[in-house]
């Protein structure tokens, strides 16, 4: 009986080369191909400029001479435009381009036949001229943050492998604790309980001190003050003893993926306990969590966003704070968003071009 001809049930592959085209098809990243549509998409939103007026080439020189003289107002005004007098005139290309920065609303201005055109930033490029205030500190808090939570992680999970039975209990205390409290109750409760509690024990230790005659040492710990402190300041030591407890379990993980006869090997070469630590184990174990330290430092940079609760003035606060006083939420919130998702996928991007060329090396 001749044999029955196969009849492909799966995809049709092409070959081509060695690697078929239905799995080249599979593997090809659509999905970042969609979020980078999508942000050219509203990165054009933004940053189109929208044609307000004309005026008189006659302020050609108007422009040049950076003068807000009473004539340009006069023009401003016949299209419902308050200019101030203190506006500052940037000459971008003499007789051709210039900019107006009147308080927080920029006008550009382009030489067009024998005509000037005005131009502002739309509804959407005005919230990001908004926003874009609070990147500074959205930036500050999450770098900072995340170093000191990097030291606390380290300290936390070296005390979780202690042989010590008091560092030991007490590394575990802390990272159960902090990871069974909500993120967010954790930044009120830390902010606005646990750093005025930590400031009113230093105060009363200084006065113990200045009691004791050691004036000197006692005037340092009397020094705090919790107005002195500020939100963002709080901010910081919340998300830090936060993501503290998370990156102990992360450097608890790579250090026991470590073998154990390499701290054995250490130690029989003379080594101390903390020589070997530093020198032998914690460099490996950290080359080993480098990406999952990564992924952590982009979900900080997403959660940084709820220190905006204690007002500290991100890119979160200055959004509401623009849509409150706007109305305009929709173009407050995709700026914002855009914002976000555009800092976590350069990020990701980054995490996974350290991941890759770690596979390399081995």
């Amino acid at each position: 009986m001749a044999d029955k001809p196969l009849i492909p049930t799966g995809p049709l592959e092409i070959e081509d080369g060695g690697i078929s085209f239905s799995k080249r098809l599979n593997e090809f990243p659509w999905w970042f191909v969609a979020i980078i549509l999508i942000a050219i998409w509203v990165f054009l939103i933004i940053f189109t400029k929208e044609f307000l007026f004309n005026i008189s080439s006659e302020f050609t020189n108007v422009l040049n001479a950076d003068q807000v003289t009473e004539q340009l107002q006069a023009e401003f005004a016949a299209n419902d435009i308050t200019l101030s007098s203190n506006a500052k005139i940037t000459i971008k290309d003499a007789d051709k381009k210039w900019e107006i920065e009147d308080g927080r609303t920029n006008y550009f201005i382009y030489a067009e036949d024998q005509s000037l055109e005005v131009f502002s930033w739309g509804e959407y490029g005005q919230a990001f001229d908004f926003i874009k205030i609070g990147l500074k500190v959205t930036i500050q808090t999450a770098l900072t943050a995340y170093g000191f939570a990097l030291i606390l992680g380290l300290i936390a999970g070296l005390g979780r492998l202690s042989s010590n039975m008091f560092f030991n209990n007490l590394a575990r205390l802390y990272v159960e604790l902090i990871r069974g409290i909500p993120i967010l109750v954790l930044i009120f409760f830390i902010a606005l309980v646990g750093v005025p509690a930590v400031v009113d024990g230093l105060n009363a230790f200084g006065v113990w001190l200045s009691d004791k005659g050691v004036a000197p040492l006692a005037a340092v710990f009397t020094a705090f003050n919790n107005q002195n402190i500020s939100m963002n300041a709080r901010a910081i030591v919340a998300l830090s003893v936060t993501y503290g407890a998370y990156l102990a379990e992360i450097f608890r993980a790579g250090i026991q993926s470590i073998e154990h006869g390499q701290m054995e090997a250490a130690r029989s070469l003379g080594m101390s306990y903390p020589q070997a630590m530093l020198h032998i184990i914690l460099p490996q174990a950290v080359r080993n969590v480098l990406p999952a330290l990564g992924n952590d430092f982009v979900a900080m940079v997403k959660d940084s966003s709820l220190v905006s609760v204690l007002a500290v003035r991100d890119i979160t606060q200055v959004s509401r704070l623009y849509a409150g006083s706007t109305f305009r939420f929709r173009e407050a919130y995709v700026t914002l968003a855009t914002m976000y998702l555009t800092m976590t996928v350069l990020l990701s991007l980054l995490v996974q071009a350290l991941e890759r060329r770690l596979r390399s090396n081995d």
